[in-house]
């Protein structure tokens, strides 16, 4: 098998395996010093172009937030030169630091995307890899689920990747063994470490992994944009993100939510950013209502406007899928493959078209 070929999960994928082949996840607190306050101001500990952050800024203490973490089997914390790559995991719009864990299912009393982990391990198409799944509001109110447009929470999605930046990224490279070490910032140092990171997210957390690591729009509340919502839903476009590709090569979206930006805004921020993507990693089901206008709205006209700056780019349309934990789960287990598996030649890049039955 080789890893550029994407398939379904095997049947014993999402089973679990002996015991000491289980990785573990525990809950981690660790504070978040930029985010939306009770105001609408983004909270910030250092000087932002204004036109950057779309709205005023302010300094305020830090808040304490949550994140769900996987550690391969064998981790030990004693040893600090074992080195671990990083996937990092966003939630949908409704969900929060638990749904990639307790929304995958259950299999032999293990959650279903732990058992795709750990066999992945256990069969070495992967090394060891830690993964970390944050509540992706950075708000004040982040552990408020609702979907209220004009809400704080829901306005710290759109600012997450300040936090992501400057918060979660430095505590989990200061207290855990990665390769990547966030504090190292030479150009060689940025170019070795983007290469240990990777992103995925599905529905919000999809948008969230195109709008602020490729570098599309933030939105907020029509009622304080000014403008009407394109989508209906009560949100609107506000100002482009900077991106983040200098931190990560590789990124997974899977059914992006209707607040994803266009193919040609992402392609086009890409192809300035400096950084090559050495993956984009796509995936919707056909059936899926919520998402299938937005992820092809959102492939539209990106490789074209990212020009050479896009490495291999997946676009995995499921069969019948929904927008549900089947396609979702198909998704992470693909994606964790590409990025950190054992196919590492040089080659031309891959674009790859397909539908999948699961």
């Amino acid at each position: 098998m080789k890893n550029s070929d994407v398939q379904t999960v095997p049947a014993d994928g999402i089973r679990a395996g002996q015991k000491e082949r289980q990785g573990s996840v525990h809950e981690v607190f660790y504070p978040v010093s930029h985010y939306i306050n009770s105001s609408r101001q983004l909270v910030i500990d250092r000087k932002v172009d204004p036109g950057e952050a779309g709205r005023e800024t302010a300094g305020e203490n830090a808040i304490t937030k949550v994140c769900s973490i996987y550690l391969p089997p064998g981790y030990d914390a004693r040893d600090r030169d074992t080195r671990y790559n990083v996937l990092y995991l966003l939630h949908g719009v409704g969900g929060d630091h638990h749904e990639w864990l307790q929304g995958s299912g259950i299999s032999d009393g293990n959650f279903i995307l732990c058992n795709l982990l750990d066999n992945l391990i256990a069969r070495g198409e992967i090394e060891p890899l830690i993964v970390v799944c944050p509540n992706g509001r950075s708000a004040h109110d982040w552990s408020d689920r609702a979907f209220s447009p004009p809400g704080t929470n829901m306005l710290g999605f759109y600012y997450f990747d300040y936090e992501l930046r400057y918060s979660l990224i430095p505590f989990i490279e200061t207290n855990y063994p990665t390769f990547a070490r966030i504090g190292d910032t030479t150009p060689e140092d940025i170019a070795y470490n983007r290469m240990h990171r990777a992103i995925a997210g599905l529905s919000m957390g999809g948008m969230q992994v195109l709008n602020l690591v490729l570098g599309g729009f933030r939105c907020d509340s029509f009622e304080y944009v000014g403008t009407e919502s394109p989508w209906g839903n009560g949100l609107a476009e506000t100002v482009q993100a900077p991106g983040m590709t200098d931190l990560f090569a590789y990124a997974g979206a899977f059914s992006n939510a209707p607040t994803s930006s266009g193919g040609k805004a992402l392609g086009t921020r890409v192809a300035s950013s400096g950084h090559r993507l050495h993956l984009l990693y796509m995936t919707c089901g056909d059936a899926d209502d919520v998402a299938i206008g937005s992820y092809r709205g959102a492939i539209e006209g990106l490789v074209d406007s990212a020009k050479e700056a896009l490495g291999d780019f997946y676009q995995i349309v499921i069969k019948d899928g929904k927008h549900d934990f089947d396609v979702w789960n198909h998704g992470v287990y693909n994606f964790v493959r590409l990025a950190f598996g054992d196919d590492k030649a040089q080659h031309p890049p891959r674009h790859v078209q397909c539908s999948l039955t699961l």
